[in-house]
């Protein structure tokens, strides 16, 4: 039954992301969607079960299933990606928009997570992601000028910052992610077109290159509904380690 339903979910699924199913529409009652899928209702509830994890569809007690306009992006934490690639992997198309590229002097913040002087030159990077054209993560990269020619920097476009920094030789080994739920300001709600105050994810990561020497520190303000964050955790048997503390995450 497990199986079947699995197949069942990604019909389902693919007729929300194809918008033949479109956002606010309410499915048909279990025993005619069920009848109407072949399956038994013990199969449409796992698969709706599934679709509900993944953020397709709400279920209302006594108000029936209604298809949600955007489904959750998976992001794994002990796997260090980007967000480009989450939201690949989620099956919708990634964008770029209010790219700007800047000078900046490291703040003590940045000059203590970066091991550089205070006041030394850094680039910076503040980008809009997009998936399918909704905003969904507002991003500021901060790595030592010296690190990366200008001219690289001026064509990253809607690339990767990871892809720059390994084209200049340096090779992103880990990283460590600090999550805080928080209100979005007037500058970040203006960015992601949601309202002051409203629920965003705050990731703050710095990322290590091969020699244990950190490269690269992002700020990230992911929207809360858009994103779902998983974490392995392993234990408590001897010798087992905590993969969920801050190893990983998503980047740019």
């Amino acid at each position: 039954m497990r199986r079947l339903s699995f197949s069942v979910r990604d019909l389902l699924a693919e007729r929300i992301e194809s918008g033949s199913l479109e956002p606010g529409t309410r499915l048909p009652p279990e025993p005619r969607l069920a009848e109407e899928l072949e399956v038994s209702r013990a199969t449409l509830r796992e698969a709706l079960r599934s679709l509900e994890e993944d953020g397709y569809v709400s279920r209302r007690r006594g108000a029936g299933t209604y298809v949600v306009g955007h489904p959750r992006l998976r992001n794994n934490l002990d796997v260090n990606f980007g967000v480009t690639e989450a939201i690949r992997a989620s099956g919708m198309r990634p964008g770029t928009v209010e790219s700007t590229i800047t000078a900046a002097a490291a703040s003590p913040d940045d000059a203590a997570a970066l091991d550089v002087a205070i006041g030394e030159p850094l680039v910076s990077i503040e980008r809009v992601r997009t998936a399918d054209e909704r905003r969904v993560v507002y991003s500021r990269d901060l790595f030592a000028r010296g690190l990366v020619s200008p001219a690289a920097v001026d064509e990253l476009g809607d690339g990767s910052v990871y892809d720059l920094l390994e084209a200049a030789g340096h090779v992103v080994q880990h990283g460590v992610v600090t999550l805080e739920p928080t209100k979005a300001g007037r500058t970040i709600g203006r960015r992601l077109k949601t309202d002051p105050g409203s629920l965003v994810l705050y990731l703050r990561q710095v990322d290590y290159g091969r020699d244990g020497q950190p490269v690269l520190l992002s700020h990230e303000y992911h929207v809360a509904d858009a994103f779902e964050f998983s974490v392995l955790r392993r234990g408590p048997g001897q010798g087992s380690q905590g993969v969920g503390q801050g190893q990983g995450g998503s980047a740019p």
